[in-house]
């Protein structure tokens, strides 16, 4: 992690438009402090209050991180056209899970009492200590990789903004997130999330209206044409690649952190309208990224143009060329909204694995008999530890690669590891437990190995969310079903007889 800052003549509108952000998300914090945060399913689920609008502007703006904003907004600028591919797969996918999957695992979860994934597994599947430790060791692991490359995204982003160091920028990211995530747990993680999907929606609409605008419609496809026809066609990428684009979307119902959005809100039927105002957010969100490519390309030509040749700092400089300071400012907070909004949610997730999962449900199995708010006040506790060692593993030689490679295979891996258990738990009453686990070991290491070996012939999360769900039907198939397993069902469908305490 560098020391050094980069000089940059400081733009006042902008730093007062951001600090005025900053200061948003502080008032959450106090807000939400004297909100829900009594007991663990008020701090990791906001008590399965939260209302549909909250649960789907929270559930698409920590799915999405920086990667929409700067990857999206960069793919576009390369490839032009063709990236709107991965938007309709996410898209896509994430309907379904609001329409067809949340609501299963709301009215289960809810009458069940669990309040993580793990709890999930263990309670459909049974399989003892085992399966759940598995499911755990995993989330936290790349859970706290994937909160390391946040805080470092959020250094570099505040180095390329303002001029600080990026050692100053990580600590700034982390201690707002660690503010507003330790005073009010999921509340005011969720509400700040809905906030800063406002943040994005604006930059991803504003900016590319203002430029198009700037640019002429016309001249601005005439201009594209003349660079590359092929930036124009969404099919320029072949069959392949738009297997691979399309199968990002794979990696959602794989994600902890989107997963546990649809187990907080209040009713299982509020989610037809999150799916609503989900899916219009992720369209929006989506189309202006490609459109902020498309039209960064007709402006400046190539990436050599841009800031150290690079595709995703796309997004800020066409913002500070073409808005003014307090707008552009605005739009500068979006990119952090974007990482933020993902950092504090992988960070609750890995803390509710570490407090639910480890601490009460193995080291303190009669810990039923605790007092809440001791469990609330160990939740805080890890949430601070698991913060700090995130920043610390961006000070450890090496340790930087190894957050690189975790974070590379992190929504792949996860996605092809928990993405087909999870469904099949919620779809087929013949999933085990043993069959689980070997969904996720295999959906990983598939995972792994195809990128070093196959990737350029497809995008590794496609075959290995294949291959697990291969491996969990075949082992499930081997070995005895759980107990309960119609009643379980039962649960997952709603029926009349077993929707008493569904909102619990």
């Amino acid at each position: 992690m560098s020391d050094t800052a980069v000089s940059i003549e400081t733009d006042w509108a902008i730093v007062a438009s951001f600090v005025l952000y900053l200061l948003l998300l502080v008032g959450i914090a106090l807000y939400a402090a004297g909100a829900r945060s009594s007991s663990m399913t008020d701090f990791f689920l906001g008590g399965r209050a939260m209302k549909h609008f909250v649960v789907a502007m929270s559930a698409v703006t920590s799915g999405r991180s920086g990667w929409l904003v700067l990857g999206v907004t960069g793919l576009a600028f390369v490839d032009g056209a063709a990236a709107v591919w991965s938007v309709v797969g996410y898209t896509t996918v994430e309907l379904f899970l609001f329409l067809f999957a949340a609501p299963r695992l709301r009215r289960f979860t809810g009458k069940m009492k669990d309040i993580t994934l793990p709890d999930f597994f263990a309670s459909r599947l049974g399989g003892g200590q085992g399966l759940r430790v598995l499911v755990v060791v995993v989330i936290v692991l790349f859970m706290t990789a994937y909160v390391s490359s946040q805080f470092a995204a959020g250094g570099k982003a505040f180095a390329g903004t303002f001029g600080v160091a990026d050692t100053t920028g990580v600590w700034i990211t982390a201690g707002v997130v660690l503010a507003y995530t330790l005073l009010g747990g999921y509340v005011a993680v969720a509400l700040s999330d809905a906030v800063q999907a406002v943040f994005m929606i604006v930059g991803l609409v504003v900016l590319p209206v203002v430029v198009v605008a700037s640019l002429g419609w016309g001249p601005m496809f005439d201009t594209l044409r003349a660079l590359d026809p092929a930036l124009l066609d969404p099919y320029a990428i072949g069959f392949g690649g738009i297997i691979a684009a399309v199968g990002i979307g794979l990696g959602s119902p794989g994600q902890p952190h989107i997963i546990v959005r649809y187990m907080s809100i209040d009713d299982p039927r509020s989610l037809r309208p999150a799916a609503l105002w989900g899916t219009v957010w992720n369209v929006l969100m989506g189309w202006g990224a490609v459109f902020i490519g498309l039209s960064g390309r007709a402006v400046y030509g190539g990436v050599d143009a841009l800031p150290s040749a690079d595709s995703e700092q796309l997004f800020p400089f066409l913002a500070g060329e073409y808005l003014p300071g307090v707008v552009a400012g605005l739009l500068v907070a979006a990119v952090f909204a974007a990482i933020m909004s993902s950092a504090d949610s992988q960070l609750l997730v890995a803390t509710s694995g570490v407090v639910r999962d480890i601490y009460q449900r193995i080291l303190k199995r009669d810990a039923e008999d605790l007092n809440p708010r001791r469990l609330v006040m160990v939740s805080r506790v890890v949430v601070l530890a698991l913060c700090l060692l995130a920043v610390g593993m961006l000070y450890i030689p090496g340790m930087e690669d190894l957050v690189f490679w975790l974070v590379l295979f992190a929504w792949a891996g996860l996605g092809a590891a928990f993405g087909p258990p999870l469904l099949m738990a919620l779809f087929w009453r013949g999933t085990t437990a043993a069959g689980a686990a070997a969904g996720i070991v295999t959906g990983a290491l598939v995972t792994i190995v195809w990128y070093y070996t196959l990737s350029d012939v497809l995008y590794e999360l496609v075959p290995g969310a294949i291959a697990s769900t291969l491996a969990v039907w075949a082992v499930s198939a081997l070995t005895r079903k759980p107990e309960g397993a119609d009643r379980m069902m039962g649960l997952l469908k709603g029926d009349p007889s077993e929707r008493a305490g569904v909102q619990g």
